[in-house]
């Protein structure tokens, strides 16, 4: 089984299911072709069962106890081998197949889901994307997880009906007709199905993003007392959800019954006509029962027809969930035609704000409305090139939107107040670009002054972080944060609030720390403490309309007697006067308690 999860996603087609589902089946065709090849064998060998067991009984009848009979026993015996052999192979390489889908569309749906940015919940719930990555995904890999034992049921009716019509005229148009009318009725229960199930669907993602939202908004919905309100539209809408299922279950529970009772009604046909040949003459007792045998085998190809529709029926409409989210435009696309790579040590400048960053400056950036400047940071890391479009962002001279993304990512890096950690071994999380050694670890981990995180976590940087970190406080997340934007070592370093949730003790060694391992390269920190403002090269000061009014050091500024000094002061200065003096907790969380 090669690796999963596949290192390249390939580019899928967008113009409809159809196209996205077999350009999947021909990426993975290797294991496709080795499933349908075993699952041949697997039924044919089956299907050998009932010709050597007729076969069989007419020798015995014939000639009693002899090497005849052996011989035929010696060929059941080889059909089940094979059968054994072959149903290893088969459920093998099935579950390979359902695997390598299954991966391959989480995989697309997840990276356009990272790379679309929050383009993609402007048009799709949070629900929805969820369910295509977790649910829909899986349903469309159990299409190909089929394929190798369909394509074997096909190929082996064929074959058993070429003998049967050859044995006995009748009998043979009797299987092969009424095997295709079963199917075909069981068929037109299939629309119905798929609409309910479709609806069923929609309504589950519903559900999805309605708890989703919830969740993340618990703690404001308690704080406003309006719990109950969303508890009760969760409730109504779990309901909804249960009662398309019951819907879909009704269409269901129908062809389950219609699968068992038409296949049996047609056995029990082949039996009364095969009978009454025998009492003329025109069947031996072993072609009756090998004629018996067949009629009741092909119940399930037939069944298997079933199901692998009911699959592909599945597998269409989650392709086309998959597909809303594959077509969404993502907020920062990358240019047709990218424009050549500034060189290092490039400028970086905002053109609607006047900000320019000098290479191998520590720069802090202050303004007396915290949102203005936290939304001149994101801006410089090119997020949204819709709403960026009228306040380009240069490297070099050259705007980031016509730059490639993948080589813009990895030389400017932006690391926003809101820090988001994911569940894993903690060296790992930390190490983003997957570079790191242990040393560096350690060392970023020491200038973001996070060793007590370590001790929190069992086995440290071996240890397992929960999910969202959250057996972590405040202060240790934003820590844990700030070692991981260091690890990835860019030549340009954006810092949003970076020690917003610390205490005053551990702000000043952080700044401290993190000016000296900055020092020579581009960083931006955008903080109105002085504490971190004290340590930087230049401080920038930020108008509320969103300009720049004037630079210089955090001493210079605080001495200026002009209007410029007085509206640096009244910021740092309110910075000052609410920064509290915890004495011995790590950050703000840990005061609090």
């Amino acid at each position: 089984m090669r690796p999963l999860p596949l290192p390249d996603l390939g580019n899928p087609p967008l113009t409809s299911a159809s196209r996205l589902l077999t350009w999947q089946a021909w990426r993975q065709r290797d294991v496709l072709l080795k499933a349908m090849a075993v699952g041949i064998v697997s039924m044919l060998a089956s299907a050998a069962a009932p010709l050597l067991l007729g076969g069989a009984i007419d020798s015995g009848l014939a000639s009693g106890f002899g090497r005849e009979l052996l011989i035929w026993c010696g060929w059941m015996l080889a059909a089940a081998a094979a059968i054994v052999v072959s149903g290893v192979f088969s459920h093998t390489w099935d579950v390979e197949s359902w695997l390598r889908a299954s991966f391959a569309f989480s995989g697309l749906v997840g990276d356009k889901a990272s790379r679309a940015g929050h383009a993609i919940t402007k048009r799709l719930p949070t629900g929805e994307v969820v369910a295509a990555v977790a649910n829909d995904a899986l349903r469309a890999g159990d299409m190909f997880a089929m394929a190798g034992r369909f394509t074997g049921g096909v190929v082996t009716y064929a074959v058993v009906a070429v003998y049967m019509l050859s044995q006995d005229l009748v009998l043979g148009l009797v299987v092969t007709i009424g095997i295709p009318v079963v199917a075909a009725i069981l068929a037109l229960l299939v629309r119905p199905l798929q609409a309910r199930q479709r609806v069923h669907r929609e309504a589950t993602g519903r559900l999805t993003a309605l708890g989703a939202d919830t969740v993340s908004g618990l703690r404001i919905l308690r704080g406003i007392g309006g719990e109950d309100v969303f508890a009760g539209r969760y409730a109504q809408q779990s309901q909804e959800v249960r009662r398309r299922g019951v819907r879909v279950a009704a269409v269901q529970s129908v062809l389950d019954g219609l699968q068992v009772l038409l296949p049996g009604l047609l056995v029990a046909l082949v039996l009364w006509l095969g009978a009454r040949a025998v009492v003329r003459g025109d069947l031996t007792s072993g072609q009756l029962v090998t004629f018996y045998g067949y009629a009741a085998f092909l119940a399930w190809p037939v069944q298997m027809a079933t199901q692998m529709l009911q699959m592909t029926t599945n597998a269409v409409v989650s392709a086309r969930k998959m597909l809303d989210v594959l077509r969404v435009t993502e907020a920062t696309p990358q240019a047709a035609t990218t424009a050549p790579e500034p060189p290092s040590g490039s400028d970086l400048a905002d053109e609607a704000s006047g900000l320019v960053l000098r290479p191998g400056r520590v720069v802090g950036l202050v303004c007396a409305d915290p949102d203005v400047s936290a939304a001149l940071a994101t801006r410089l890391g090119r997020v949204d090139d819709d709403a960026e479009a009228g306040t380009p962002v240069t490297l070099g001279g050259v705007r980031l939107a016509e730059l490639d993304k993948e080589m813009l990512r990895h030389r400017l890096v932006v690391a926003e107040a809101t820090p988001h950690l994911f569940s894993g071994i903690l060296g790992e999380e930390l190490d983003a670009r997957g570079r790191a050694t242990e040393a560096e670890l350690m060392a970023a981990v020491l200038v973001a002054d996070a060793q007590d995180v370590l001790d929190s976590v069992p086995d440290g940087l071996a240890g397992e972080l929960p999910e969202k970190g959250r057996s972590l406080s405040g202060g240790q997340r934003q820590r844990v944060a700030l070692a991981r934007a260091l690890l990835t070592d860019p030549e340009i370093l954006v810092l949003v609030e970076p020690t917003s949730a610390v205490d005053a003790h551990t702000e000043a060694r952080i700044a401290e720390r993190v000016a000296e391992a900055r020092r020579g390269r581009t960083t931006l920190v955008v903080t109105a403490s002085p504490l971190v403002l004290d340590h930087v090269d230049e401080v920038v000061l930020l108008s509320p309309a969103g300009t720049v009014v004037t630079s210089g050091t955090h001493g210079e500024l605080l001495a200026r007697p002009d209007d410029d000094g007085a509206a640096y002061r009244s910021v740092v200065g309110r910075s000052m006067a609410e920064e509290p003096h915890p004495s011995d907790d790590h950050d703000l969380e840990g005061a609090a308690r």
